[in-house]
């Protein structure tokens, strides 16, 4: 009785989950507001969400208690017991993301309830992310043969069509008379988001399903029949698009075939989120264990690769789907904005492109390639691709100024009653580049307090053992280090545009400091008497590794000298763009100077040297 319920409450927990994503992103972007605040229509459809916020934090407890019970094999009203609740939430990792998915959803749930401005919302839809992806660490995922890829693509393919059905479900609901500027909008989002589930979708499949006899399970069935739903949608997409530029008009006629197609989109996406909540229910086909399980393969989900070479170190690759997922997601907006630029006709420097392309190619390597395996064994490459992934990385994306080209690319407001009330990217994007929060980090010595305070905080306590355990806390340390690192060299060689434009000299008392006190971390490494990782390493009884102490004394000694060489090249780049500057203000002053001339009158110059000469003869009479 219990195993059939688990799927009906899966289903209406993933419903719910999807709806509160969608009647977010809707009011946070397709509807208008007013200065911030919510507007009429968003404030009705913020009673909707509250609904379906409620209910999904009501399933996700009811299915907890019913996976308790059917893993510990007792009835459900035991499983509602307070002691056997916690048993289960500290003792078992499937209970830990329950948990995280409970307090994460009812933060939500909360915010949307309480909040009446668009970041109050924007919250509450990260909020929801976090809850959407905490199960995906702990799912049958974890055991396949590809783990970083299997984790990575099923992350992007839940937060992918949560966006996608939901932005449907939303539009359904919102009022016909604001649909026709809205469903414009959401077009785009849903190009995107389909061809990332499309992706995301065969990726994952690939992982489980990578041999022949595979494809004769119930599991593979499933799959076959999330693709053709999946292609169905694609599909409808297109023709949604060329439907909506004959319909949009805004006639009766017009309005009802848009709200039809609406609901058949969002018919088929039920039925296919149906599929998946079984799927998640539905173990994959396993083969025989080709290599043999060991420590390595256990705590990391990668094979132990051996002694580290030369060749290792470069042609080893094991994708972490998370990390190159988002490198390509980037990479294709980072594209587009380009190509947008070539067609109305204004150039893009070559320089930037360059560097936003080594910046990618650095993160990878440091992530998925034999740097990203390695630094999963030793600690001495885990600090190699610290620095690489902190330290030159944001140097080159900083460089390649993304900031700037998104504000130069992303449409403005196309509702000619709405341009104040705007709530497109381009928008969001400003109203965060000029939030209180933005404005405190990006203050010099905030982001030198977050660059290497982290660093302390992060490998002299416990937490960097319990991150190095799990691919969670692998994904947490890889985005907090570029983006900490991206942060701080935004702040000193920044391109895009920055609260805080803080003066040159400034800038290198700052390098010089942050050079001193990561000399200062490097040096408490090397003079630790015990390893700092809590064990984590040991547990991998790797026979090419004999003193763990002597690896991690070789990390702190690699930390410092390579902290050296990003230091260099954000000097080198600070007094090129001093010089820059001064020369641009030379010449703007000469500039003046001649349309002063021109027009017979003084310039800037000799208009102070004139002011002086007037004080002077001032204090002269006065003595």
């Amino acid at each position: 009785m219990i195993a059939f319920f688990i799927p009906v409450v899966k289903d209406l927990e993933l419903i719910s989950s999807i709806t509160l994503v969608g009647l977010a992103v809707t009011m946070a972007f397709l509807l208008p507001d007013n200065q911030g605040r919510l507007g009429r229509e968003a404030l009705r459809i913020k009673q909707l969400a509250l609904i379906a916020g409620s209910v999904w934090v009501v399933t996700t407890l009811g299915s907890m208690f019913l996976v308790m019970a059917n893993i510990l094999d007792i009835p459900i009203v035991d499983s509602m017991r307070l002691h056997m609740m916690n048993i289960f939430i500290h003792e078992t990792s499937v209970g830990k993301s329950f948990l995280i998915t409970i307090l994460a959803s009812l933060f939500a749930t909360v915010l949307i309830w309480r909040g009446q401005k668009i970041g109050g919302v924007f919250g509450a839809l990260i909020s929801s992310f976090i809850a959407l992806i905490a199960p995906v660490f702990q799912s049958h995922s974890n055991s396949s043969g590809y783990h970083g890829l299997a984790i990575g693509s099923l992350l992007f393919h839940i937060l992918a069509i949560s966006l996608w059905a939901g932005g449907v479900l939303g539009l359904i609901v919102i009022n016909p008379s604001m649909r026709a500027f809205s469903i414009t909008r959401f077009s785009s989002l849903a190009l995107w988001c389909s061809l990332i589930v499309a992706a995301s979708g065969v990726l994952n499949a690939w992982t489980r399903l990578n041999y022949l006899n595979a494809w004769g399970s119930l599991y593979a069935i499933l799959v076959l029949l999330k693709v053709l739903l999946m292609s169905i949608l694609i599909g409808i997409g297109a023709r949604h698009r060329r439907y909506i530029a004959a319909k949009i008009g805004g006639s009766i006629e017009g309005g009802k075939a848009i709200f039809q197609l609406l609901t058949a989109e969002l018919m088929i996406m039920v039925i296919a989120i149906c599929i998946g909540g079984w799927m998640t229910t539905t173990q994959p086909p396993s083969k025989n264990q080709v290599l043999p399980p060991s420590s390595a393969l256990i705590v990391t989900g990668i094979p132990d690769p051996g002694h580290p070479t030369l060749s290792k170190l470069f042609l080893l690759y094991n994708p972490d789907g998370a990390m190159l997922g988002l490198l390509i997601l980037v990479t294709a907006l980072y594209i587009r904005g380009i190509l947008l630029l070539q067609r109305r006709g204004d150039k893009w420097p070559v320089g930037r492109t360059v560097s936003f392309i080594i910046g990618v190619a650095l993160t990878d390597y440091a992530t998925s390639g034999g740097l990203g395996i390695y630094a999963h064994f030793a600690f001495s490459y885990h600090m190699i691709a610290h620095m690489v992934i902190g330290m030159i990385a944001p140097i080159a994306f900083v460089l390649s100024a993304p900031l700037t080209l998104a504000l130069r690319t992303l449409p403005i407001s196309r509702n000619p009653h709405d341009q104040e009330n705007e709530r497109g990217v381009r928008s969001f994007l400003l109203t965060i580049m000029h939030s209180r929060y933005v404005r405190a980090i990006t203050y010099p010595l905030v982001a030198l307090a977050i660059f290497d305070g982290s660093l302390f905080v992060l490998y002299m306590t416990p937490i960097f053992g319990h991150l190095m355990a799990s691919h969670s806390g692998h994904l947490f340390m890889n985005l907090h280090f570029l983006l900490a690192g991206i942060l701080f060299f935004h702040v000193i060689v920044g391109v895009d545009p920055n609260p805080h434009k803080a003066p040159y000299i400034a800038r290198i008392v700052m390098l010089f400091a942050a050079m001193s006190i990561h000399a200062l971390f490097s040096i408490a490494l090397m003079s630790a008497t015990t390893p700092i990782d809590s064990g984590y390493f040991a547990s991998l009884h790797l026979t090419w590794i004999t003193n763990l102490l002597s690896d991690q004394h070789l990390g702190g000694a690699i930390g410092w000298a390579m902290g050296e060489v990003p230091i260099l090249i954000a000097l080198i780049a600070t007094f090129i763009q001093w010089v820059r500057d001064d020369s641009r203000e030379t010449r703007r002053i000469d500039r003046a100077a001649e349309r002063a001339a021109a027009m017979g009158e003084d310039d800037d110059l000799a208009k102070y040297n004139k002011y002086l000469a007037e004080l002077n003869l001032k204090d002269s009479e006065n003595g």
